[in-house]
């Protein structure tokens, strides 16, 4: 296993202040003490509903938010503190997808300009060979050579989508961080703008932390799955860990509530929502402390860990 980045006990805790004095009370806990290792070449699925911590986590990789505890080891060096990223060009290597193509591009630039920012941040190249690498990434994100004049607001989602992929790999960075990359757009758009990312990735050899809350094309995409639910991961394995033995009922849960297209079998498909539901509620204890805080992970097997209580649900 060749290591690229090292999560450990990543903590992102934000203070709640009240008071005349303004002073802290509390805290959200984002994210609650998590740890992962992403490989080179491969990618990890972050999973969660809207608020669990996964997007934060993706943002304090890349270093949009400030971390609060723990450390982010990249190839050996702890980027954790901002000098070391800028010793070792952490910015360069580490890149980011957001999931809103339209704010995440200025309005006022043109497509050249987006893309070849990010190059200008880091490389020293002619006008014209700055324009032939913009071309160059454009065709690898199927764009047409005429998209470099355009302004954002004349590509539909999809192409805005990967307008955004070819600014992220611009620098020949070493991992993406993929932030709901898809969610807003249509199926077939989807899987146009996936399968664009698998081919780039297979091209330069890219790692992706791929985030989302759609376990259909989480399947698609990733090598390594954790679930997380505020703030703390319930279930880490394998894509087939995963899919084929959930153990963590909120696990069974996301599970359940993928669509399925099998007409045939509706009423067994949703008989089944059911008593995973029912199962949820009633087992509550096996899987969320009294304050209804996700455990520990245990060990199942090399690759497969799941949150429960001592002695609890399997």
């Amino acid at each position: 296993m060749t290591e690229l980045i090292t999560i450990n006990d990543l903590k992102v805790h934000y203070p709640i202040r009240s008071g005349f004095f303004n002073r802290v009370n509390d805290y959200v806990y984002a994210v609650d003490g998590v740890d992962f290792v992403i490989e080179k070449g491969k990618t990890y699925g972050l999973v969660g509903e809207s608020g669990s911590g996964k997007s934060t986590t993706g943002k304090a990789i890349v270093g949009l938010e400030k971390v609060t505890d723990g450390q982010i080891i990249y190839q050996g060096t702890d980027v954790t503190k901002r000098s070391n990223r800028k010793k070792i060009e952490y910015n360069k290597d580490v890149q980011m997808i957001f999931q809103d193509s339209m704010s995440s591009l200025n309005p006022k630039k043109r497509v050249l300009d987006i893309i070849a920012e990010p190059i200008r941040n880091f490389e020293r190249l002619s006008d014209q060979e700055e324009k032939k690498k913009v071309k160059s990434l454009l065709d690898i994100v199927g764009m047409p050579e005429d998209a470099l004049y355009k302004y954002p607001h004349e590509f539909s989602g999809g192409q805005r989508q990967r307008l955004g992929v070819a600014r992220a790999v611009a620098t020949n960075p070493k991992l993406i961080v993929a932030d709901e990359p898809v969610s807003a757009l249509d199926l077939s758009v989807q899987a146009q703008v996936l399968n664009f990312m698998k081919r780039i990735q297979q091209e330069f050899g890219l790692s992706y932390l791929f985030i989302s809350h759609d376990l259909g094309v989480v399947k698609h995409m990733c090598d390594n799955i954790a679930i997380m639910y505020k703030g703390r991961f319930v279930e880490i394995g394998t894509r087939e860990d995963i899919y084929n033995d959930p153990r963590h009922i909120y696990t069974k849960r996301l599970l359940s509530a993928i669509p399925r297209i099998d007409v045939e079998n509706r009423e067994l498909h949703k008989e089944n929502r059911r008593r995973v539901e029912q199962e949820y509620i009633n087992s509550q204890k096996d899987y969320y402390d009294s304050t209804g805080r996700v455990y520990d992970l245990r060990t199942l097997s090399t690759t497969h860990k799941v949150a429960l209580k001592d002695g609890g649900a399997s």
